[in-house]
């Protein structure tokens, strides 16, 4: 074989490796904002459901939606502390 033939072919494996890891980059943010989205919604159902009982809730909107899906649990702790707040 011809050395410029095994150095493209080493060129184009290095290639796809990068463009796969670019690739799988966003995916991986994807996957971990699906899943703090769905841990942070259902801990802030659970806590609407038992807040029922003593007068407390926190909307479901687009808004708290993001917060709770971009932070997760500490977004949920968040809107607790702000509802608190704002309703004295």
């Amino acid at each position: 074989m011809d050395y410029a033939a095994i150095l493209a072919y080493a060129c184009g494996l290095l290639l796809l490796y990068v463009i796969g890891r670019a690739l799988i980059m966003p995916i991986k943010i994807v996957i971990k904002l699906v899943y703090n989205a769905l841990i942070g919604g259902a801990v802030l159902l659970l806590l609407n459901f038992i807040g029922g009982y003593i007068g407390f809730h926190i909307a479901l909107n687009p808004i708290t939606a993001l917060m709770v899906g971009f932070l997760g649990i500490p977004g949920v702790v968040m809107l607790f502390i702000l509802q608190y707040i704002l309703t004295g």
